[in-house]
């Protein structure tokens, strides 16, 4: 199966469908941190044509200007609001036979659509909270894998800095593994039917 992960910078989990057996490219406007395949630059401009060679797109656009945690800047957002939510619709539009879009309780939620799932990461062997939504096409809901005790809300106490927004946005390995475990069998499971 050919994996596009796109907005993603640390390889986390293009590298584990790239484990799993699948060929797995991440996309980002910066480069990757970790060796692997990878297109860097906007995915907007990819030419026509381009994302049908793939079977699956893993999507995780910036939070930044549609995470309600930002919701007292909304009114000072308009724009920028408007131009997040036109990639999501974009992303969401993608001619991918599966997709799943990724982003915390936001926005997305009310001015296109409910989540098909809310996942946490103490349910794939991660001892933290951080509600994640998932946007899902053609695929299952993603199934716990290792429920574990400790609920640290490690992500909302990260101090301001820099580089504070780049590691928020990580993906946990363990749910990095659930989604190249239960996805990719799924899309194989499908192609079989096929």
């Amino acid at each position: 199966m050919k994996v596009a992960i796109i907005c993603e910078f640390s390889g986390a989990v293009r590298d584990a469908f790239i484990q799993a057996g699948h060929e797995a490219i991440s996309f980002d406007i910066t480069d990757t941190e970790v060796p692997g395949p990878h297109v860097t630059g906007d995915v907007m401009a990819m030419p026509k044509g381009y994302w049908e060679q793939f079977d699956l797109a893993i999507c995780h656009p910036p939070c930044t200007h549609l995470a309600v945690s930002g919701a007292r800047w909304f009114k000072d957002k308009q724009v920028e609001q408007a131009e997040a939510l036109e990639f999501v619709r974009y992303l969401l539009d993608l001619p991918v036979e599966r997709i799943a879009l990724e982003n915390p309780i936001s926005i997305i939620s009310s001015r296109i659509r409910k989540p098909d799932q809310i996942i946490q990461p103490w349910q794939y062997g991660h001892g933290e909270t951080k509600a994640t939504c998932l946007w899902l096409k053609n695929l299952p809901l993603l199934q716990p894998t290792n429920i574990v005790e400790g609920r640290e809300a490690r992500i909302h106490k990260m101090p301001p800095g820099p580089n504070r927004g780049r590691e928020r946005s990580r993906t946990y390995s363990g749910i990095a593994d659930a989604m190249a475990d239960q996805w990719g069998k799924a899309a194989e499971r499908y192609e079989l039917l096929v």
